[in-house]
């Protein structure tokens, strides 16, 4: 298990299942549960057993289901109830009886809090306390304690606000986590405050929420102050704007701070496991997220790419491999020959001089007509193979195509589009009906190949994005239209233009097409 001196504490199943729309399953929680245990961290914050049936089912089956490397499982739960033993309140003891090592109480530490939400007095939270923190020690189990709403409870209140954790780490709390839960704090000021707190002599945590952009921040700040304990979630899931995220908190302390969080070879994978969390939330990933989001080592800039050239590290913070991340090269009309050149090796080209020149040139000139080639690698790639070989790499030509959109009786409408294209010698003629006119294009250029090239069976377009261009306007305007498509092994996005919102998703069909064969590995 982890090293007990610095604690890396995980509350997306918890915290980050708060977020709104998302819905994790018992099956989804022990999946991230997986992930996160792969990624090294030392704890793993299940739910609330006992609160509600899907938390209790997760611990059940956490017992025979989950074998876990390094982290250890804490259940969530609140003291007891004001008026009664902790031995007998009944969800007191579904802690107990969660089978899981930690458990980690809430507690109020906000005066305010106490006299209104709870409805007590002062000193029976302090009872309530200290009565479920011994109770739960004395039965075996290591106690956390999250001092609900400290930082506005010191504000108001600065010495009730220490007597609640002194009350918790007399009782046997090995870590009391100071949390920001309307999540209003700044960094100057929390160190401050944390620093306070670490003078009671208690072991501190913190647990900070993102209402002010600050949690990641504010979470550091806590450390150098004194906090041994750090909570966070996964891509930074959570209620509101979200909590600290916990990949951004554990790569900034081990690679910059020097700390020994998890083990390097966890880390270099770090950029998968976020990413395969998004695939069990069902979140789209934020492509900007430090560390490990797909554009976070991307360079679009032709200054920044001839200083890549020369040394990576001048416009890298890290090598991003130690995150089991990639530099990515983009290509747009604010690209020159170094970016064109380093995207050319990226795809396997060593581009000379003038090729390198007619590139720019026809990436400038068609960005100028609408295209954008640093969202369609595909795209691009195509146009580099074209330079480079001196010829457009065709599989098919096409005779024509054309679209009919007809309302049925019954309110239906439904598209039907026929191609003639020549391929292998052949001329072709498919029909296809789709509920759209892109999609019956699609069918039908299916129809028309697949007999000549299976492989397309097994692509697919995913995603289909349209866009009216700046600086026209009205039903005449200039329309982009980037295609998504995919196959057993990956993706790829393409890009056309047009005044005729067919014609462009004609163009980047066909792109589509033509590079779903080049990877499946046809002579052109």
């Amino acid at each position: 298990m982890a090293d007990d001196r610095f604690h890396v504490y995980d509350t997306t199943l918890r915290d980050g299942a708060q977020q709104e729309g998302l819905n994790l399953t018992v099956a989804d929680k022990l999946a991230i549960a997986r992930h996160l245990d792969g990624l090294g961290v030392g704890f793993i914050e299940g739910g609330w057993p006992g609160a509600n049936p899907k938390d209790t089912e997760f611990f059940r089956r956490a017992q025979t289901e989950l074998d876990l490397k390094h982290a250890q499982l804490a259940a969530f739960g609140a003291t007891r109830r004001a008026g009664v033993k902790a031995a007998d309140d009944p969800l007191v003891a579904a802690l107990r009886e969660s089978g899981a090592p930690i458990v980690t109480l809430v507690a109020k530490s906000h005066d305010r809090h106490v006299e209104l939400a709870l409805r007590t007095t002062l000193e029976e939270n302090l009872a309530m306390i200290r009565d479920t923190v011994s109770h739960l020690t004395a039965e075996g189990q290591r106690v956390f304690l999250d001092a609900e709403h400290f930082f506005d409870g010191y504000r108001s209140n600065p010495a009730y606000a220490l007597e609640v954790l002194r009350t918790a780490a007399e009782a046997g709390a090995s870590v009391i986590a100071l949390c920001d839960t309307n999540g209003g704090m700044l960094p100057d000021e929390l160190a401050d405050v944390v620093h306070e707190a670490a003078g009671t002599g208690a072991r501190i945590g913190i647990h900070c929420h993102d209402d002010t952009g600050c949690a990641v921040a504010n979470t550091l700040a806590a450390v150098k102050a004194g906090a041994t304990h750090v909570q966070g979630c996964a891509n930074g899931y959570g209620e509101r704007s979200g909590n600290a995220n916990l990949f951004t908190v554990v790569a900034n302390l081990q690679l910059k701070r020097g700390f020994d969080l998890v083990p390097p070879q966890s880390l270099r994978e770090m950029s998968r496991i976020a990413h395969a969390i998004t695939e069990v939330t069902n979140v789209t990933p934020n492509s900007h997220q430090p560390y490990v989001g797909t554009s976070a080592f991307a360079h679009k800039a032709g200054l920044h790419a001839s200083a890549i050239k020369v040394d990576p590290n001048l416009y890298q913070h890290i090598d991003p491999a130690e995150v089991g991340n990639d530099m990515r090269m983009l290509v747009s009309d604010m690209a020159g020959r170094a970016s064109v050149e380093l995207k050319g090796r990226e795809l396997g080209y060593e581009l000379t001089g003038e090729q390198s020149r007619q590139l720019v040139e026809r990436v400038k000139d068609l960005e100028a007509r609408g295209h954008t080639f640093e969202a369609a690698d595909a795209s691009f790639e195509l146009l580099l193979r074209d330079t480079v070989d001196g010829e457009h790499r065709r599989y098919f030509t096409v005779e024509s195509w054309r679209v009919i959109v007809e309302r049925r009786p019954g309110g239906d409408v439904v598209s039907e589009a026929t191609v003639k294209l020549h391929a292998k010698g052949e001329r072709i003629i498919a029909t296809g009906e789709g509920n759209g006119p892109v999609n019956a294009l699609d069918r039908a250029v299916r129809l028309a190949l697949e007999k000549l090239y299976p492989e397309l069976a097994g692509v697919e377009l995913i995603d289909f994005k349209v866009r009216i261009l700046e600086g026209t306007h009205g039903t005449d305007a200039v329309t982009r239209v980037l295609i998504t498509s995919s196959d057993a092994t990956g993706e790829w996005a393409t890009v056309g233009v047009g005044e005729n919102v067919i014609e462009a998703s004609w163009q980047a069909l066909e792109q589509a097409v033509t590079y779903g064969l080049l990877r499946a590995g046809h002579s052109a």
